[in-house]
C-alpha cells in the first residue's frame, strides 16, 4: 500500500474516511442512539463534527460484554480474523474483533514502522514482545514478511527464557530487535552477568513501543545493544499508529489511517499546535467491526504539523507525548517522580540495574535504592556517590543496598514489564 505523496491527499483521504467512518457507526445500535440526528454531508465543518461525542476508557466500562459485542459492535461485516486484547478499560480486559478487512490495514500499519526505522529486506528480526492474546508480537512477527524480514518468533521471557534469548540472539544473529524497553533494559543486564557484549552481535536496530523511552534510558540501550532505537506508538482500539523518524522527536502518525485531534483537556476545543492537550482518535480503516469514533486515550500529547524533513514520511505530522501522567513516590514530603529517578539512575554509566522501594519502618517512611554495580568499578565509591547525588538532586537520602550483578535480571525475568518502582508500605 503506497503512503500518500502529500498534506492535499491526506485530507482528501480523510474527509472521505471520516464520512465512511460515522456510516460505519450509524449501523452500531450504541452510536445510532448518539449521533442519529448529524448531517456527514457536512462533517469537514469543525462544528458539525464536534457534535459527535467523546467516547473514553468510563463509557465503555459502562458496557456489559453483551452490550459491547450487540450494540457497540457491527453485527454485519466481511468476517472476525481475530481478536484484539484491549488494554483492559473494564477491569477484566475487552476482546475487540478485527476483519480480514481490518487486518489489511493492521498488518501495514505495522509494517510501516520498519520501514520508518530503516530497516528491511533481507534482515533479521528476534521478535522479543509477548506472544499472546495482546497483538502487538503476533502481528509484528506476521508483517515482517511483506518487507522481507526473517523472524524468530522468541516473545517475551515468559515464553522464552531470556537466557536462552541470549543464546538464540548469539546464534543466529539479528540485525533488528524488538520489545518493550524496560526488556531491552533487562536483557542487556543480563548480557552482562553473563560477560556477553551485545554490541558486538549484530544489532543495528531497537524497536521498542508500549512504554515511554525518556532520553536517558534510550541512551542506555543504544549503548548497551550498539543500535539506533526506534519508538513506535498504537493502540489497540486503533492499531499502530506511527514511528519515529527522528529518535526522540515524537511520532510521525499515520492520518491517512487515523484522525487524530488534539483538545484541551478542560474544554475540549482544539488545542494550538505545540500545546499540550489530550489525544482523541478516530480510525478511518480498522473500524469494520469497532466503530471507534472520537475515542479518547488518555495520552497527553503535543501535536506539530512537522513539515520539515526529507523522505516518504514527511508528509505526516507528529505528537509527542507530555508523559505528564508519570508515577511517583511521595516520601516525607518529597514528591520523587519515578521517572525523573530513573533518566538519573540510566545516566550513572557506572549502574547496570536498579529497583526503587518506597518502605516504612518504625513510623518513617524511606527510600531504598538497590543497584547494580558495572564490572571493573569500585562498588563502594559508586554507592556512596550516588546517596550523595540523589540527596543533592532530590533533597532525599536513600538506602542504598549494591546487588550481585543479575539479581535484578532472574527478579524480572516472569515480568512482561521489570517492576522497577514498588511501594511497599501497604
Amino acid at each position: 500500500m503506497k503512503l500518500p505523496a502529500s498534506r492535499a491527499e491526506i485530507r482528501r483521504l480523510q474527509t472521505e474516511g471520516k464520512r465512511r467512518a460515522v456510516e460505519q457507526a450509524l449501523r452500531s445500535p450504541f452510536w445510532k442512539k448518539r449521533i442519529s440526528r448529524i448531517d456527514v454531508e457536512k462533517l469537514e465543518d469543525p462544528d458539525v463534527w464536534r457534535k459527535i461525542p467523546i467516547l473514553d476508557k468510563d463509557t465503555l466500562r459502562a458496557l456489559s460484554d453483551e452490550q459491547f459485542y450487540k450494540e457497540f459492535c457491527h453485527t454485519a461485516h466481511d468476517g472476525v480474523a481475530e481478536y484484539w486484547r484491549s488494554g483492559g478499560v473494564t477491569g477484566a480486559p475487552l476482546f475487540y474483533p478485527r476483519s480480514f478487512r481490518d487486518m489489511e490495514f493492521g498488518l501495514e500499519s505495522f509494517a510501516r514502522t520498519f520501514d520508518c526505522a530503516g530497516a528491511g529486506r533481507g534482515e533479521r528480526a528476534h521478535i522479543s514482545f509477548p506472544l499472546g492474546i495482546h497483538p502487538v508480537g503476533q502481528v509484528y512477527s506476521r508483517c515482517a514478511a511483506s518487507r522481507g524480514i526473517t523472524v524468530n518468533w522468541a516473545g517475551s521471557g515468559t515464553s522464552t527464557p531470556s537466557a536462552l534469548q541470549l543464546e538464540l540472539i548469539q546464534r543466529l544473529r539479528p540485525t533488528i530487535w524488538l520489545g518493550m524497553s524496560s526488556y531491552a533494559l533487562h536483557l542487556a543486564n543480563l548480557a552482562e552477568a553473563k560477560g556477553v557484549d551485545l554490541s558486538k552481535l549484530g544489532i543495528k536496530h531497537v524497536m521498542c513501543s508500549a512504554e515511554p523511552v525518556s532520553q536517558a534510558k534510550r541512551d542506555k540501550i543504544e549503548r548497551t545493544f550498539g543500535a539506533r532505537l526506534t519508538d513506535n506508538f498504537g493502540m489497540t482500539e486503533a492499531g499502530m499508529m506511527g514511528s519515529e523518524d527522528v529518535p526522540g522527536a515524537g511520532f510521525r502518525i499515520w492520518t491517512d489511517y487515523y484522525y487524530i485531534e488534539v483538545l484541551d483537556p478542560k474544554s475540549l476545543e482544539p488545542a494550538k499546535e505545540g500545546e499540550v492537550g489530550t489525544l482523541v482518535v478516530t480510525a478511518l480503516k480498522t473500524n469494520n467491526v469497532t466503530p471507534f469514533l472520537r475515542w479518547s486515550s488518555g495520552d497527553l500529547v503535543t501535536y506539530s504539523e512537522a513539515e520539515e524533513g526529507t523522505g516518504p514520511f514527511s508528509v505526516f505530522p507528529r505528537i509527542k507525548h507530555a508523559h505528564r501522567t508519570a508515577g511517583f513516590f511521595k516520601i516525607r514530603g518529597v514528591n520523587l517522580g519515578h521517572q525523573d529517578l530513573e533518566d538519573f539512575i540510566f545516566r550513572t554509566v557506572e549502574i547496570g540495574d536498579f529497583r526503587a522501594e518506597a518502605l516504612n519502618e518504625g513510623g518513617n517512611d524511606f527510600l531504598r535504592l538497590s543497584i547494580e554495580v558495572r564490572g571493573g568499578c569500585d562498588r563502594g565509591e559508586v554507592s556512596k556517590r550516588v546517596e550523595l547525588q540523589i540527596k543533592q538532586k532530590f533533597e532525599l537520602t536513600p538506602q542504598v543496598t549494591v546487588l550481585e550483578t543479575g539479581t535484578l535480571a532472574r527478579e524480572f525475568e516472569a515480568n512482561v514489564k521489570a517492576a522497577r518502582f514498588v511501594d511497599r508500605r501497604g
